[in-house]
């Protein structure tokens, strides 16, 4: 790994340690939110899935603006603005309490996303040309990384004051917002000069239909994915272990991704086409709630509940290595699939659907679980989850027999365009 990462440009090497420094920040305070929310301020579960939709969904449903605007204002304009802007959400979220201000704390923290995210993936794509596949997978393990790191920190700070974790992942996104300001190279947008109208880049890439198609298609795999932040802590909560059992389960995935990415990456690069690794990617993600599912009736007992933790926890693990497996093939799918001049709008778009896919997918598990709960049939969530993956796994194999994924005819974006 240490090899690899020395073989890409000073540029990719500093986003992928910038990387770690943001996920570092929004890891020792986002895992604990949905506790917070709804353990300390009293909070439904269903809004508790709400609020933390919300934060998605204006992150992700804003993300085709911040991607058009790196594309025309440059990468690192995008990146440090991101990071100041979420400088202040989290600050917010230190003094919020009634709902009227957690939803403007989520909405500001997410617009602020959408403002670095696809920055920072377009400069990694463009940066990396034909290598897009093993930047990605070195991308994973730097954000795992601070996945790690993020809720170890997070713990101890929340063991003292919420308000003290919140303050304290604002400080490291100042410090993010500085030493980019001094040290990442800057990027001239790849549309910076020129004239085209805004509204003609969108309609060229809302009307690219292999793009589109892939973006719907993969609509279900982030409202699995975020379930490791939303209905598995809330599980574990359900089961009475604190925040120290979360810390726990975000290591062991964190660990596993750090350890397993860029090997996991090579295997499949060697035998599979992205397709096919997205397709038994998606199917893991779905399989990875069957444990939960089968656990979720026992009874109440010492040794059920052991046995029901354990669950969770091999959920965790699984639904990570899924995602492992889909995400650099994901990512590097997107820019094959459109004009290299618009990288960061094609992404900006594909993370539209996905934050709608979180924000309906937490509306849909919080509500089952307070079914399940109610009703007394607490393996609710849990079926419609491991559904949810099956069909997504499904629609990507149909869709690529019928040759409607033709990411080998796609412009080379290696090119200068």
């Amino acid at each position: 790994m240490i090899a690899a990462f020395g073989s890409f440009s000073p540029a990719v090497r500093l986003l992928l340690i910038n990387q770690f420094g943001i996920n570092v920040g929004f890891y020792m305070l986002v895992p604990y939110l949905a506790d917070h929310l709804s353990g300390q301020l009293g909070l439904a579960v269903w809004l508790t899935g709400l609020l933390l939709g919300l934060r998605n969904f204006s992150q992700q449903g804003m993300f085709l603006l911040g991607g058009t605007l790196c594309d025309r204002y440059g990468y690192k304009r995008l990146i440090m603005a991101g990071c100041g802007l979420r400088t202040v959400g989290f600050a917010l979220f230190a003094v919020s309490t009634s709902v009227p201000a957690l939803v403007g704390a989520s909405v500001l923290t997410g617009l602020a996303g959408a403002l670095f995210n696809p920055a920072v993936r377009a400069y990694v794509s463009v940066e990396a040309a034909d290598r897009k596949v093993e930047a990605f997978a070195l991308f994973n393990v730097f954000y795992q990384a601070g996945i790690l790191t993020g809720p170890l920190v997070g713990v101890l700070l929340i063991s003292v004051d919420f308000r003290l974790t919140c303050l304290a992942a604002a400080a490291v996104f100042a410090a993010l917002t500085a030493l980019q300001a001094c040290w990442l190279p800057g990027r001239r947008g790849t549309t910076a000069s020129s004239a085209r109208p805004v509204l003609a880049d969108w309609k060229e890439v809302a009307t690219n239909r292999p793009f589109v198609t892939f973006s719907a298609a993969m609509f279900a795999s982030y409202a699995l994915s975020y379930q490791i932040y939303l209905a598995l802590p809330l599980e574990l909560h359900r089961l009475g272990h604190g925040q120290a059992s979360i810390a726990v389960m975000y290591t062991f995935t964190a660990l596993l991704a750090v350890a397993g990415q860029v090997r996991l990456t090579s295997f499949a690069k060697a035998r599979w086409q992205p397709e096919q690794a997205i397709t038994r990617g998606l199917a893991v993600m779905g399989i990875a709630f069957l444990p939960t599912l089968l656990t979720a009736q026992l009874p109440h007992t010492p040794c059920c509940t052991a046995a029901t933790t354990t669950a969770v926890l091999l959920s965790a693990m699984v639904l990570t290595a899924g995602g492992m497996l889909v995400f650099p093939f994901e990512m590097a799918m997107i820019a094959t699939l459109g004009r290299q001049e618009l990288t960061g709008t094609y992404y900006g778009l594909y993370n539209a659907f996905s934050g709608l896919g979180i924000l309906l997918g937490n509306l849909a598990s919080g509500w089952a679980m307070d079914q399940g709960e109610s009703h007394g049939v607490p393996a609710l969530p849990w079926l419609l989850l491991v559904t949810t993956g099956f069909a997504s796994a499904v629609t990507i194999r149909r869709l690529n027999q019928t040759g409607r994924l033709r990411t080998r005819t796609a412009p080379d974006l290696t090119s200068t365009g």
